[in-house]
């Protein structure tokens, strides 16, 4: 299970690093400020569902003695 909460947490900060590249982009190009701000809320969800998974992750590994 640790593991699984490990892979989920890279694939999330992954999304996170996606996320924030898209928004330099948009705010670089001039883009429209509603999307910077979808983008800027996404990015903050997933780094909340990333916190999460390492929560968990250090959870299991303290209960199995890892």
């Amino acid at each position: 299970m640790e593991t699984l909460f490990n892979i989920l947490a890279i694939l999330v900060m992954m999304a996170v690093v996606i996320v924030l590249i898209r928004g330099l982009i948009n705010m670089m190009r001039g883009g429209s400020a509603n999307t910077s701000n979808k983008l800027m809320q996404a990015r903050v969800i997933l780094q909340a569902v990333a916190i999460v998974f390492i929560v968990l992750a250090m959870y299991y590994a303290k209960s199995r003695g890892g």
